[in-house]
């Protein structure tokens, strides 16, 4: 598990105290019930973003208790090794769980009229629209249109516009259902979270992915490639974090 517990809120919290009186705003008194009630929202999307579900009563009388000057029921070190515990177990019921419809799917989508089963079951594709292209080969650099999906079809990324991806660098799943593609070519790919990203990264654990791929160019010159890549952070930022197509 790589996301790291209270960071959001510690960094809110180290940013305001941080603040040098003389450079912080002078509120005014009519100002602070609105400015209390604001910051009340800064904790609580920040405890969203922990994963943890908060007894939101609790946290307003550690609050409250706080400001009165009264102990705590846990050292800070204590809570945060408690959080971390908590979210570990959340962690592995995810990981269970979300494997176990990913492999339920895959298996029952086996059956349906169209779909072809690769990488023992564990990619599959159906193919929306032929092409009559290039066709895409293992070490090519492919310019594509994509959208990329959870099971339940929320996105999680797609690009903007045309973008060549360099097959070596995707995750192994899309890779195999890219090649053999022809340009003008449409799939939904189908990918197993064991070619996909398993348990790393920042997008739910043992997620299984679908993608929706075009393929504009079978392989792009060398100078789109390195135009994709000087955007650089265009996967990792813009689709969401390391949720991209790239390893």
């Amino acid at each position: 598990m790589n996301k790291m517990i209270l960071s959001p809120l510690l960094i809110t919290l180290g940013a305001l105290c941080a603040l040098h009186a003389e450079e912080a705003p002078k509120a005014q008194p009519a100002d602070i019930s609105r400015i209390s009630e604001a910051f009340g929202h800064v904790i609580g999307k920040n405890l969203e973003g922990i994963g943890v579900k908060f007894d939101i009563a609790q946290v307003i009388k550690g609050l409250q208790d706080e400001a009165a000057g009264k102990n705590s029921p846990m050292t800070e070190m204590e809570c945060v090794q408690a959080i971390s515990a908590v979210q570990e177990k959340i962690f592995k019921e995810q990981c269970t769980e979300n494997l176990h419809k990913a492999e339920v799917f895959l298996s029952e989508h086996a059956k349906a009229k169209g779909v072809v089963s690769l990488e023992e079951g564990k990619v599959q594709y159906e193919i929306l629209s032929a092409g009559n292209g290039d066709v895409v080969e293992s070490h090519f650099t492919p310019l594509i249109r994509y959208t990329g999906k959870h099971l339940d079809g929320t996105v999680f990324g797609a690009s903007k516009e045309d973008e060549a991806i360099a097959l070596d660098e995707v995750i192994p799943g899309l890779k195999a259902g890219l090649i053999g593609m022809k340009e003008g070519e449409k799939r939904t790919v189908y990918i197993h979270p064991d070619l996909a990203y398993g348990t790393n990264g920042y997008l739910p654990p043992n997620s299984l992915l679908t993608f929706e791929v075009e393929i504009v160019k079978a392989n792009a010159p060398k100078e789109a490639a390195a135009e994709t890549a000087a955007k650089g952070a265009t996967h990792s930022h813009e689709i969401a974090e390391p949720e991209t197509i790239t390893r």
